[in-house]
């Protein structure tokens, strides 16, 4: 993993992002006398890929979290006061800007993002034009990420091109859409597909390409996504044979495949766990720069503490989604300790067994404590929402090291992170991984081939033809827990159907069973109310001086006051 952190904070390049859409700059650096060099050019660099991992500080109020706990598949969990993780899953509120670091957070990489474009003469000539490209390739692909996932949170927001300090309304989405298309066409086209730990490649662009247009094409009904110029004016398209070309691309060129086996894709197969955990015992962790599968990801280290600025650099994801209280401690060896948010629904693992009874990846992927953890108890610190299934993918997992000593984190034995649970979780948050190329490839093409890798892989018989439901289970199964389920069901045209069907089934909520109510009017009447998307920050709002307008669906029948 990392004994370093690989993208520091550039916190004296850079303004922070305390005002409105950052367009304020109070730092000694200026255009004038930075960037000029190289290594200023790299810096500058360091800061655009640094917020990328600053949104996990808050990571409950981030795209990922939310993706993952409105999805049909978990619910928000954790105790009778975490109405933040249960508004999540109800499509409500608990707070007037919920979302606003995250708002800020992106909008903060995409100033920075500007500020590289922008001053890119500057240092241009003192540089080689491999580095020229490169650099500027990452940051087209990072500000393209940005707005992607600020689209698929809010769908009505300033599309901003300049570091110039204006009040700017909310864009048509198609242009914003088309800026993202700009940005990622461009970096496919002057990136390298030279793989560089913790940097993008154009590999990685070809495949956000194909997960921006699937969901644009597919939420808004079209044949086609926007192409911009860059200045916020839409001049073209991008069509599904160009995205399928680039997803070819990808699967030929990149070098890139899929881990033999698909357990050593997640931590608890790491050396100081996986001889004590029996069913990870023999298996090798893949990770980092040993992964072939893995693509891009947000990166974690050792050098955490709580200071505000520095607990993104350990995985936050981990520790709101590990069991809760006394639950994740030798009595439950190898998962760990953290906030319970997200248990699993029993409908997905009741519907997995019953299409794919020898999948191995949903044990793979879900621990149902029942079978597994003899000492696990229920209604642990007032737990909510709970039903004897957690997630394995994203969890704090704990190692025993050469002594026998245990610790509540593999990283201590194996990097000599802090036993903190809070600080010391180092496994990174995979993004982008090549089995959902292959799936965006075989949903694209109608064809069986990338589907059929994946079910080869995960010990499944061949489908000898292409059929949406196929395809849909695949991706169900495969990339369950990863934050792609709520675009998926969402862009399908699905999500109030499977969202209502949570209704009635039995949850345990503080040690007791309770049937699933409707909040809120219900899932699908919060569905339709909003279309899946979320309150825009309201201070946002004022300091737009009401140029930003809220989303529909976000008044005060939104509110969340808890069960």
């Amino acid at each position: 993993m990392k004994k370093i952190l690989y993208l520091v904070t550039c916190l004296l390049v850079f303004a922070s992002c305390e005002d409105f859409l950052d367009t304020d700059n109070y730092v000694k650096k200026n255009t004038g006398n930075w960037p000029i060099s190289e290594s200023d050019a790299e810096e500058l660099l360091t800061g655009v890929y640094a917020t990328l991992a600053d949104v996990t500080t808050n990571a409950a109020d981030s795209y990922f979290y939310l993706a993952e706990l409105a999805s049909d598949e978990r619910f928000g969990g954790g105790g009778e006061n975490d109405k933040d993780m249960q508004g999540f899953d109800k499509l409500m509120n608990t707070k007037n800007d919920r979302m606003l670091t995250f708002w800020q957070g992106r909008y903060q990489g995409i100033y920075r993002a500007n500020m590289g474009l922008e001053t890119e003469g500057n240092w241009a000539d003192a540089v080689t034009t491999e580095v020229r490209n490169r650099i500027i390739g990452e940051i087209h692909f990072l500000r393209a990420f940005f707005y992607h996932e600020l689209m698929e949170t809010f769908e009505n927001i300033p599309l901003v091109l300049s570091t110039e300090p204006e009040n700017i309304p909310q864009a048509d989405p198609d242009l914003v859409y088309g800026q993202i298309a700009y940005d990622l066409k461009t970096a496919i086209g002057i990136m390298s597909g030279k793989p560089g730990v913790g940097h993008a490649t154009k590999w990685d662009a070809q495949a956000l390409m194909a997960r921006v247009y699937l969901f644009y094409t597919g939420f808004y009904g079209k044949s086609s996504m926007p192409l911009g110029n860059g200045e916020g004016e839409n001049v073209g398209t991008v069509t599904q044979q160009e995205v399928v070309a680039w997803l070819e691309d990808c699967i030929n060129n990149s070098g890139h495949s899929l881990v033999p086996d698909f357990r050593e894709l997640w931590s608890y197969t790491n050396p100081y766990t996986a001889p004590y955990y029996p069913y990870a015992n023999g298996l090798d962790w893949a990770e980092d720069g040993d992964n072939p599968e893995q693509m891009f990801s947000i990166k974690y280290s050792i050098m955490a503490d709580w200071n505000t600025s520095q607990t993104g650099y350990s995985n936050q994801y981990a520790l709101h989604m590990s069991l809760r209280s006394t639950n994740g401690g030798e009595g439950t060896f190898p998962f760990g300790r953290g906030w319970g948010a997200g248990p699993v629904s029993t409908t997905l693992w009741n519907e997995w067994a019953a299409a794919e009874p020898n999948d191995m990846r949903r044990v793979a992927s879900i621990v149902d404590v029942d079978a597994e953890l003899a000492d696990y108890k229920y209604g642990e610190d007032t737990q909510m929402e709970e039903t004897g299934y957690w997630q394995k993918k994203i969890i704090n997992i704990q190692g025993i090291d050469e002594e026998g000593t245990r610790w509540d984190l593999f990283g201590t034995p194996m990097y000599g992170a802090q036993n903190d649970i809070g600080l010391g979780s180092v496994a990174d948050l995979i993004l982008i991984r090549f089995a959902d190329v292959l799936l965006m490839h075989s949903e694209l093409t109608e064809t069986v081939t990338g589907i059929n890798r994946v079910r080869a892989r995960a010990g499944l018989n061949p489908i000898s033809a292409y059929t949406i439901g196929a395809l849909k289970n695949e991706r169900r199964f495969e990339l369950a827990f990863e934050g792609r389920r709520w675009a998926d069901i969402r862009r399908w045209g699905d999500a109030e159907t499977l969202l209502d069907k949570r209704l009635g089934t039995n949850v345990i909520n503080n040690g007791v069973t309770t049937p699933v109510k409707a909040f809120g009017g219900g899932y699908s009447a919060r569905y339709k109310a909003t279309r899946g998307f979320f309150k825009i920050p309201e201070s946002q709002i004022t300091l737009s001086e009401g140029v930003l307008v809220q989303n529909p669906g976000w008044g005060s029948e939104a509110e969340y006051n808890g069960w």
